[in-house]
């Protein structure tokens, strides 16, 4: 007997382990729910439920193949090796199949997974499947992680130009089983169902992964380079949460992006080339996240940051949180985060920026509660993008390159579409107060409508003397 223990892979087709399992004999299938774990990790509910709907489709799936899906409870990864184990020697199951994960967490349970079932006798087989490229494949020329994002892409598509990473084969239904699926939870303690509104926004199952895929590539992608960057317009494939939860795989992405650009990386489409290469930076993030295990302890990549000096500012960042800091444009892009469990790419850099810049709250907080709302917050991305922002990371925006809200806001939603739909108080303002409606002295707008919490001015150039009057390297190393 094969066992196949489902993580963020929740789907049926071009699934490695899955189909590795069914080629080496009769196959079970199990989901551990771990709910304290995931309250540690601060996954949003959102997320949860729609890992549970994922799974209801996925199990509909499964039984078209007589694959049963189990259900198993731990609080947390620590009980994951016992009840696996124990899982196992109910139904004689001989190997337990897996794709990986990245992360510290992640990589310590899979070893005590691994090393449990193996002294039982039980071998596991551990498959690439989440990314296109196995993390310590891509390498400077010294051996090391790469740091710089353009270095790392020129590096895969290097590797990639050379062979793609082929689509598994489907796989084929096995012999009716006599061992019954287990009941699906449509809930998990410590997680509220989102509203319906928000469930509505990302149904659950392959077949709409695959819809929005093509939908993507052979509709909007010759316009996402230029339109990618609007709020107000539906520029981006949404595939993001899809992604995360491994209901679409990035192999499929790929494959479908270059099959509708004639196989080509660097010519052809340029939307296409620009969203391959967004696929990368999830691949780099994700490489960082093993080379560098420090940035998933909550730690700064660029460890001489962590000097800075942070306020504690909670009632700033409450504002932040609730969309009530008299800046229209981020105000608007967090109230689409609280409604939606999404926000968009361009607005999540402005957000971050103006948190860790010009209020100067440590990324840390903001990243912390993209976790708790995101419906596709996925540790490596949101890490690497909040870093990022606060020049902290990896590949980092310089740390005077602060992106201004206001002029964010003029030229990326010119005539306030995005900000009209997120903040209605400001719905009856022109173009031109909407972005700074405050500033203009519009009384109207004034009494609906909070004074900005921060100067935007002198906040910039608070934050440029934090970054300035850090503590070089070598005077840290000297001075320790």
């Amino acid at each position: 007997m094969q066992l196949i223990w489902l993580r963020s892979d929740l789907r049926v087709l071009d699934n490695t382990a899955l189909a590795a399992a069914c080629e080496r004999g009769p196959t079970l299938a199990v989901w551990v729910l771990s709910p304290g774990q995931w309250l540690a990790h601060d996954d949003a509910p959102c997320k949860v439920d729609f890992w549970l709907r994922n799974l209801q489709s996925l199990s509909t799936a499964l039984a078209q193949l007589n694959i049963p899906l189990l259900i198993r409870h731990t609080d947390t990864w620590q009980q994951a090796p016992q009840v696996l184990l124990e899982l196992c020697r109910e139904h004689q199951v001989q190997a337990v199949h897996f794709n990986e994960e990245y992360g510290a967490n992640e990589s310590a349970r899979d070893h005590a997974v691994s090393a449990r079932l193996e002294q039982a006798g039980i071998t596991t087989h551990a498959y690439l499947d989440q990314l296109l490229l196995r993390p310590g494949s891509i390498l400077t020329r010294s051996g090391g992680y790469f740091q710089v994002f353009s270095q790392f892409r020129k590096a895969c598509h290097e590797r990639l130009h050379l062979g793609l990473p082929r689509l598994g084969h489907p796989p084929k239904a096995q012999a009716p089983m006599t061992i019954a699926s287990d009941p699906l939870p449509n809930e998990v303690t410590g997680f509220e169902l989102p509203p319906q509104s928000l469930r509505d926004l990302w149904p659950a199952g392959e077949q709409e992964a695959q819809r929005r895929l093509q939908h993507f590539v052979e509709e909007c992608a010759a316009d996402y380079q230029t339109q990618r960057d609007f709020p107000a317009v539906a520029g981006t494939s949404q595939l993001s949460a899809y992604l995360a939860a491994g209901v679409i795989s990035p192999r499929q992405c790929l494959h479908a992006a270059l099959s509708n650009n004639y196989g080509e990386f660097d010519s052809g489409n340029q939307g296409l080339v620009t969203w391959i290469n967004e696929l990368l930076w999830r691949e780099f993030y994700k490489h960082i996240l093993v080379g560098y295990p420090r940035v998933s302890k909550h730690r700064a990549f660029r460890v001489h940051t962590e000097a800075l000096p942070w306020r504690h500012a909670p009632d700033d960042l409450k504002a932040w949180q609730q969309g009530q800091t008299g800046i229209p444009i981020i105000d608007a892009a967090m109230r689409q985060l609280l409604a939606t469990g999404w926000m968009h790419n361009r607005l999540r850099m402005v957000v971050a920026m103006f948190l860790s810049k010009n209020l100067l709250i440590d990324w840390r907080e903001g990243e912390r509660f993209f976790m708790r709302h995101l419906i596709d917050g996925d540790l490596a991305a949101n890490n690497g993008g909040w870093q990022w922002s606060a020049s902290t990371g990896t590949d980092a925006a310089p740390y005077f390159r602060i992106f201004n809200p206001l002029s964010q806001s003029q030229r990326f939603d010119a005539d306030g579409r995005f900000i009209r739909q997120w903040l209605p108080e400001l719905a009856d303002l022109d173009a031109k107060k909407i972005h700074n409606p405050v500033i203009t002295g519009d009384l109207f707008a004034s009494k609906l409508y909070p004074q900005p919490i921060v100067d935007l001015g002198s906040s910039r150039q608070r934050a440029l003397d934090a970054f300035q009057n850090l503590p070089t390297r070598q005077e840290q190393r000297a001075a320790s």
